[in-house]
């Protein structure tokens, strides 16, 4: 959980779509206002959502002490998000329809969703409109936006550290896997019961596959949504786990337990890669690297806008 912070910053489509059911099976809290940022405000619903988003990929209840240690990380989390979007207001960014429209249909793609009334029914699943999920999808933009303007011009990318990063990653070649992911960790210091109940959740997708049902239509039972990470190397796996699927036969799923958890991974197809040539291979070396520091160093520049806000807690 203490990753909760970047995951909400710089991942937030994986979490919108794992999001809970709104209203169903718990009373309704009563809003009020936990955070003032300039003149913007924070609500306990906003946190709520959240929290229930959280709860409902681990699969788990967290225990109180651990609920109110990510209540408070959520908190921060969105203050930093609504001093970063005013930033971006003041600057004159903005996002355009069209890159809404991409960013959305490069998520269907990834998560084979082939068309708007598929997305909203998966959406609906977590409580979310189609609505709702462009406008999260544009802050999550606006804020990509702000990073390059204000990060960019700041780092570099060594051409050393993009060449070693193609010989490690790019330049093996070799067999690629398809897969579909969907994790479904241990809430942390749980205890053997909470730990069961993730056990058999586990067990319960992995029977309903057995049995015919697809991966999205199991895992769905439980409001979670497999990711699909693409084609990837078997050179890139850890060699038992390649060594492990390569077992397997396409749609087939593998379960995997760790320390932290349990993962369900399905091998959708496979096929022979060749390694790009470095210099088509560089630019996308290059944007990922950039993209990772700007993620590390977007905490250490938001502190300055803290440090020139009115900020006021009321949680």
């Amino acid at each position: 959980m203490t990753k909760i912070k970047a995951c909400m910053l710089i991942a937030l489509a994986a979490c919108l779509v794992h999001s809970a059911p709104r209203g169903t099976g718990r009373a309704e809290v009563v809003d009020r206002i936990v955070a003032e940022v300039n003149n913007e405000i924070i609500t306990l619903s906003e946190l709520e959502n959240m929290a229930r988003s959280i709860q409902t990929q681990s699969g788990v209840k967290p225990s109180r002490a651990e609920a109110q240690k990510m209540q408070r990380e959520m908190l921060e989390a969105l203050i930093d998000r609504k001093l970063a979007k005013a930033e971006a207001k003041r600057r004159g960014i903005k996002v355009s329809p069209k890159e809404v429209d991409e960013a959305v249909a490069h998520f269907k793609q990834r998560g084979n969703i082939p068309d708007d009334e598929t997305l909203a029914k998966v959406l609906s699943n977590g409580g979310l409109s189609l609505k709702e999920f462009r406008q999260q999808v544009a802050d999550q933009l606006l804020q990509e936006n702000l990073m390059a303007l204000v990060l960019r011009p700041k780092l570099t990318v060594n051409d050393a550290e993009v060449r070693r990063l193609y010989e490690e990653k790019f330049r093996k070649g070799g067999t690629q896997v398809h897969l579909l992911t969907l994790r479904l960790p241990f809430p942390p210091g749980a205890a053997s019961e909470q730990k069961n109940e993730v056990k058999q959740k586990t067990e319960t997708i992995l029977s309903a596959v057995k049995r015919g049902e697809s991966f999205k239509e199991a895992a769905g039972k439980f409001s979670l949504q497999p990711s699909d990470v693409g084609f990837v190397s078997q050179n890139d796996l850890d060699p038992r786990l390649a060594q492990y699927l390569s077992q397997l036969k396409p749609k087939e799923i593998a379960p995997v337990e760790t320390p932290e958890g349990y993962q369900l991974i399905q091998v959708l197809n496979r096929r022979s890669g060749e390694p790009p040539p470095f210099e088509e291979a560089a630019p996308q070396i290059r944007n990922m690297l950039m993209q990772q520091e700007m993620g590390k160093y977007f905490s250490e520049w938001v502190k300055t806008l803290r440090e020139k806000a009115h900020i006021r807690i009321m949680l």
